[in-house]
């Protein structure tokens, strides 16, 4: 364990990149899908949810099978087929002629999607358990640098070309797959690995298999309702501040830049610091918190200079993420690691499939003239009720599972 660190941050670069890839397109995606649907934006804010559960129903399918293959075979080459599928598919979406191509192209970027499955259980192969959070934070902070990155860049592209993004983005991680084909080294040595089993590796396979871990399955639960929140979020935050607050690419950019500034100094390092003081499960209970003031803050906000306000001071809500995989992760072998990965995403999935269409949904009627009230933040307040919800399912099981996450063993 003690090259722990020099793989973390391989890793690291290789998660940032592709990071940066996804940033690239998040800014005008909104906006290609309202010019070719032709539906103004109530319209487009229900095809981008649908576009978004496209995506996770193939996440759904294929992150368990793809997660029981690198306990097979090693992280190494899933990751590297990760980005390659990904690739391909932005070059693809770039050139889309119609809706039907773009709805094509994120059912198969859903299937190669398995990155963070892969580098999750990457990390939990090279860092020993009481550095785990800590090198969960280094994965969080990958996406805040990226975010930093990806969405101003993606937005001054838009400006020159609606498709240009998707052009760079794919370049970009095509350029990312061949940088993991040289330095990326494997985590999972051959001894460790397991058969593969496509029954187990199913999504009924792989929940099943969670229950032979109450705290993972307790935990999973609560994740699913935070990803709920954070989905019904993501799907409508482009639309929600171009029709409340006549926000351009830019500013909307400038946004999700703020996201990963503080996504990279908390996740980055206040976690190393934060976590072990709090403890875990105290840590994962106060970032959920943070993040139910938060979403009602943005639903509330009269201003959009607000907005990043709120944002900034979100960013401390991120201590919860790692807190909470570094229990999961105790609580499993380390032959079984890339399988539960698999397993979380595949239920996280489900969350990406229905918060998209929540969200989408629920900000269209808000904002339509059949809503008994104009309330164009109604899927914030909604995304912190299942916060909320979250919170008390983590809570309930961490009270249950009094003893540290590491000593659990299957039943």
């Amino acid at each position: 364990m003690t090259a722990h660190k020099p793989a973390v941050r391989f890793v690291f670069l290789t998660l940032l990149l592709d990071v940066i890839g996804i940033g690239l397109i998040i800014p005008v995606a909104p906006r290609l899908v309202e010019q070719l649907y032709g539906h103004g934006t109530a319209g487009a804010a229900v095809m981008v949810g649908l576009l978004s559960a496209s995506y996770a129903v193939m996440q759904f399918i294929f992150a368990p099978i793809l997660g029981g293959l690198s306990d097979r075979f090693g992280r190494r080459p899933v990751i590297l087929l990760s980005l390659l599928g990904s690739g391909i598919d932005y070059l693809v979406a770039a050139v889309a002629p119609n809706l039907l191509w773009l709805f094509i192209t994120r059912a198969v970027n859903g299937v190669s999607g398995a990155n963070m499955t892969a580098c999750n259980a990457y990390v939990a192969d090279v860092t020993p358990p009481d550095k785990r959070a800590a090198g969960f934070g280094m994965m969080g902070a990958a996406f805040g640098i990226g975010f930093i990155l990806g969405p101003v860049i993606g937005g001054a592209l838009g400006e020159i070309n609606i498709r240009l993004p998707f052009v760079a983005a794919g370049v970009l991680t095509l350029a990312n797959w061949c940088y993991g084909y040289f330095v990326l080294p494997e985590s999972l040595p051959r001894e460790r690995r397991r058969p593969f089993s496509l029954a187990r590796a199913s999504p009924v396979g792989t929940f099943a298999h969670l229950t032979r871990y109450p705290i993972v399955l307790g935990l999973a639960a609560s994740l699913v309702l935070l990803q709920l929140a954070m989905f019904a979020l993501h799907a409508t935050w482009v639309l929600y501040t171009k029709h409340r607050y006549s926000w351009s690419e830019v500013e909307t950019g400038l946004s999700l830049t703020l996201v990963g500034v503080g996504a990279a100094v908390v996740q980055g390092g206040l976690v190393r610091k934060i976590v072990p003081w709090l403890g875990e499960p105290r840590s994962l209970l106060i970032g959920i918190g943070i993040g139910v003031v938060a979403y009602v803050g943005y639903g509330l906000a009269p201003w959009g200079w607000l907005l990043y306000v709120i944002v900034l001071a979100a960013s401390l809500g991120g201590i919860a993420q790692p807190a909470g995989q570094a229990i999961i992760t105790k609580a499993v072998p380390p032959n079984e690691q890339g399988e539960v990965q698999g397993a979380l995403t595949s239920l996280q999935s489900v969350a990406a499939i229905l918060g998209p269409i929540f969200g989408g949904v629920t900000f269209a009627y808000f904002i339509s003239d059949r809503a008994p009230i104009y309330l164009p933040g109604a899927p914030y307040f909604l995304s912190g009720l299942l916060s909320i919800a979250g919170w008390f399912v983590a809570a309930m099981v961490l009270r249950r599972f009094a003893a540290p996450a590491a000593s659990q063993r299957p039943v």
